[in-house]
């Protein structure tokens, strides 16, 4: 990994998650929340819909840092849920679209400040990548 200039924005990336999707991924992770899959709970807790998990959201943010950075070392990836990712019942599903700028270059060490939207929203808030070259 190199040429990483401070101010680079790197191509969005754009993922599709279906209710089939959240089913896959609460079997992977033992997240079983029927707000997960369920209109009826969803609805009785003041949700807008069956929700995308949060690290499900976020493990696509992590995917496209490794695709941007050729699976490089990740060091830190964080950030904090601010919106549900509401993913209608149908084979449509919802677009999650990942972007980046490139934040710092430290040596061999960079920062990528992601931004993940859906639906024009952001969902994540201040979502940041460091990786090792």
């Amino acid at each position: 990994m190199s040429g990483w200039e401070a101010g680079a924005q790197l191509p969005a990336h754009t993922y599709t998650i279906t209710r089939a999707d959240l089913v896959r991924y609460a079997g992977a992770s033992g997240d079983f929340n029927p707000i997960h899959w369920s209109d009826r709970v969803a609805a009785a807790v003041g949700l807008p819909g069956v929700i995308a998990h949060g690290m499900l959201t976020q493990a696509l943010a992590a995917r496209a840092v490794a695709d941007w950075t050729d699976h490089a070392e990740v060091l830190e990836l964080g950030a904090k849920f601010t919106s549900p990712v509401q993913v209608p019942d149908d084979d449509t599903g919802v677009e999650v679209t990942v972007a980046a700028t490139v934040q710092k270059v430290d040596g061999d060490r960079v920062t990528l400040a992601l931004e993940v939207t859906s639906g024009g929203a952001k969902v994540l808030g201040r979502p940041t990548a460091v990786v090792r070259a």
